[in-house]
């Protein structure tokens, strides 16, 4: 109202870092793009942390490749880490406040006072490592945030040809991941390109890291002891995890703008140093009889890309193709726009939570309402596994879809079906980038497409350059075939004109960060749960295609 749009661009921005999903702000920043005096520069968070901030540019530089910068400003955040750490240590020292706790009537000692007092002035120091791997506006921090640093700095050192601090970040970050394979090798290898069998200088990781857990166990051991035996109420949480899966302090979360454009080690070509860019599938077929690669990332012509076939069966793709006849209604899913992508097909689509519906209320197969459910999860864990991720990847949207070639529309058609884009950015083939900003969906980290049929015309999915012009790989569907991919600029695809027949497939996003988690797929987990008690799978109805919701 004071016409001062650069600030408040910068306010709304800084509040659509904490709250993605606040669909006004999220308009109201769509807006201010439009304004005139308003720049890219201006939509900056204003609750920016200097240590996250640095990191946030080391990881872009590294991405670039200018690995001599991205080591000076890795070593700078790390050194803004350990100051904020300070500083968040000092805050502690204040008055602590102990709810539920009556002093006079109970005639505490002032031994049990004092106790009391510095237990929890330990454990707010001991909760320091979370305060400061916690973005603003968020309750969740980000898992393994110390220890990336020290992951990011010995690939980067080990490019830029300084072997020996390679040596010393890799054993820094095996402080807090001990035998982790691929940094175990790594070690190995720097040693070996070094030509020494390890001095005791050489095999030393940093000092203040040997420091700083240290103290952290030390404390650890204290507020255990307080526990035991003082009443004290602690639980310890997994603060270094690689898995995120033990308990809330094992989250990671996706790549989003203006916040970080944070690349987990495993998108980051997580790869061995002896051996660059070499791929190693240790899921896939282990989990799942008949899984068989068809194309990796250099065969399709890119980076973060597989190719599987073999993913469901004939008779899973008929009773799903089906399935989608009877509960999938036109539109996208998003806003409710029924040719979303082009008006010479017609677009239709459901979700896990809406077809479970179906299944409760008798209009489909229970059966095949929870074949969907878990084709779903089949999909996410062989994406999980192939892209060898260190954390749990959860569902951001899931959705069966079937795209149909509308009858006289299709003569002399020069459009796509669905046109060139990336998942997670916003694509700009001319600036040949692609921005990480509102409306993407920036959170979205792998996608994946589960065909469930290859008898119609056109369809072929196809990867480009950052042009949106130039095809690197085109994939025909077919029955049990997915392709899966990392979600950001580096896979930039779209669909080819579908010119007659029908193609239907189980389109899925994903992301490492729990606060995106799909809400519906939330509550299809809970129904799941309730109806794994009641026997039910195994009840079946007709499935007639004209009853819709």
């Amino acid at each position: 109202q004071l016409k001062q749009p650069d600030k408040a661009a910068a306010a709304a921005h800084t509040y659509f870092q904490a709250n993605p999903e606040h669909v006004e702000m999220g308009n109201n920043l769509e807006q201010y793009k439009d304004l005139q005096g308003v720049q890219e520069n201006h939509f900056v968070d204003r609750e920016d942390r200097p240590h996250q901030r640095s990191f946030t540019e080391a990881v872009k530089l590294y991405d670039k490749g200018d690995f001599g910068a991205a080591i000076v400003v890795f070593e700078e955040a790390l050194v803004e880490y350990y100051r904020a750490d300070v500083e968040c240590r000092a805050l502690c020292q204040w008055p602590q406040k102990f709810e539920g706790y009556d002093y006079l009537r109970y005639r505490y000692s002032l031994y049990e006072v004092i106790s009391d007092h510095f237990t929890q002035v330990l454990h707010c120091e001991h909760e320091c490592v979370r305060d400061l791997a916690t973005r603003p506006g968020r309750l969740s921090p980000m898992e393994n945030y110390l220890p990336l640093h020290y992951d990011y700095l010995q690939f980067a050192y080990f490019q830029a040809g300084r072997l020996e601090e390679a040596l010393q970040a890799a054993l820094s970050y095996l402080l807090f991941h001990k035998g982790e394979e691929f940094v175990t090798e790594n070690v190995e290898y720097y040693r070996e390109q070094l030509g020494h069998d390890g001095e005791p200088r050489e095999r030393r990781p940093f000092k203040e890291v040997v420091r700083y857990l240290s103290r952290h166990k030390q404390e650890l051991e204290l507020l255990l002891i307080g526990s035991g035996t003082m009443g004290v109420e602690f639980t310890e949480g997994n603060y270094w995890s690689s898995t995120g899966r033990r308990d809330d302090y094992s989250r990671i979360p996706s790549s989003t703008d203006g916040w970080m454009e944070y690349v987990p080690i495993s998108e980051k070509k997580k790869v061995r140093a002896v051996s660059q860019l070499r791929e190693v599938w240790e899921g896939g077929p282990l989990l799942y009889d008949g899984v068989q690669l068809v194309q990796n990332s250099a065969s399709l012509n890119g980076t973060q890309r597989v190719l599987l076939d073999g993913v469901i069966t004939e008779e899973e793709c008929s009773a799903l193709k089906h399935l989608a006849h009877a509960v999938t209604v036109a539109g996208d899913g998003y806003r409710g726009r029924m040719s979303p992508h082009t008006p010479n097909e017609k677009f239709e689509g459901a979700t896990v939570l809406k077809t479970l519906q179906y299944g409760y209320e008798g209009r489909v197969p229970m059966s095949s309402a929870r074949l969907f459910y878990d084709t779903s999860e089949r999909a996410r864990r062989i994406i999980e596994s192939y892209f060898l991720l260190n954390s749990t990847l959860h569902f951001s949207y899931t959705h069966l879809v079937c795209r149909t070639a509308i009858t006289g529309q299709q003569d002399h058609r020069s459009d796509l079906s669905h046109p060139i884009h990336a998942d997670n950015c916003l694509l700009d083939p001319e600036a040949n980038e692609c921005w990480k900003e509102p409306p993407a969906y920036t959170y979205r980290d792998y996608s994946a497409l589960l065909y469930l049929n290859g008898d119609f015309e056109g369809g072929e999915f196809i990867f480009t350059e950052m042009d949106a012009k130039t095809v690197t790989a085109s994939v025909k569907p077919r029955c049990g075939r997915m392709v899966g991919f990392s979600s950001g600029g580096e896979n930039p695809h779209g669909v080819k004109a579908v010119t007659g027949g029908q193609r239907c497939a189980v389109a899925l996003w994903f992301t490492l960060d729990p606060l995106f988690r799909e809400l519906e797929r939330l509550q299809a987990d809970e129904v799941i749960q309730a109806l794994d008690t009641q026997a039910v799978w195994g009840q079946s109805a007709s499935i007639n295609p004209k009853d819709e919701l």
